[in-house]
């Protein structure tokens, strides 16, 4: 479906600009609904998921600060997540060595488990984009970088 279809669009965008923005602005939406469906069952946010994700990267404890900066989601309030995800046992906080003002935070053996266990949903997150061919969907990672200032 066309974005001016989706969005019930009456009249034509400025430009090719504008209506790729809302198109990314909507198709953005969307994907995000499909992964929150994908989520539901375990319990955890899309902000949750991407921390795990982070801290397993990782390899070793960081910082909030340093959760912050890798996040898909820079808006998020990594502390208040951090928090609810000690509280689910998922992560492990201890005062960083070298300032006792911040917590470094690792990922627990609980949440290693969940990110194992979400393993399972590998097969839905690639059906969201699956009426793309996979050459086509490299296509698209490239052209948003470009539109980002990267290459």
């Amino acid at each position: 479906m066309r974005i001016e279809e989706a969005i019930q669009q009456t009249k034509p965008f400025r430009n090719a600009w504008h209506r790729a923005t809302v198109n990314i602005l909507y198709t953005n939406n969307w994907v995000q609904e499909k992964i929150k469906g994908e989520l539901k069952p375990y319990g955890i946010t899309m902000q949750q998921y991407n921390v795990l994700r982070v801290l397993r990267g990782a390899g070793k404890p960081i910082s909030t600060s340093v959760i912050r900066d890798r996040l898909l989601d820079k808006m998020a309030d990594t502390s208040r997540m951090v928090e609810r995800l000690y509280q689910k046992g998922l992560v492990l906080r201890n005062s960083c060595r070298h300032d006792k003002r911040l917590v470094d935070v690792s990922i627990s053996s609980e949440g290693e488990k969940l990110l194992d266990s979400l393993k399972r949903i590998n097969p839905g997150m690639d059906e969201i984009l699956r009426n793309l061919t996979e050459e086509e969907a490299e296509v698209l990672s490239e052209l948003l970088d470009k539109a980002r200032g990267g290459q």
